[in-house]
């Protein structure tokens, strides 16, 4: 027997309109099950992003928007410790 998963009625319209689409552009027929398992292989590979979307206010940046930042990144010199941000954030 396989266990039941219960959803909101939008995912539920969602899942249907994937199934749907899925069979237009395939012309198989696949079951609901069918779609959540492949959805969750889908998404396991790239487990850390999804992991990340349930933070609050997070907004994931894009590959490049990571590599600006880090294009502008480069070593003073200068090695701080905690003692020397808490001098410069409390004084």
């Amino acid at each position: 027997m396989v266990p039941t998963i219960e959803m909101d009625d939008e995912s539920k319209s969602l899942l249907e309109e994937i199934q749907t689409e899925i069979k237009s552009e395939t012309g198989g027929n696949v079951t609901q099950q069918e779609v959540l398992a492949h959805i969750v292989e889908c998404v396991y590979e790239s487990k850390a992003d999804i992991i990340d979307s349930f933070q609050d206010g997070y907004v994931p940046l894009s590959e490049e928007e990571r590599e600006a930042f880090h294009s502008g990144m480069f070593s003073s010199g200068v090695e701080t410790d905690e003692e020397d941000i808490d001098e410069i954030l409390y004084g």
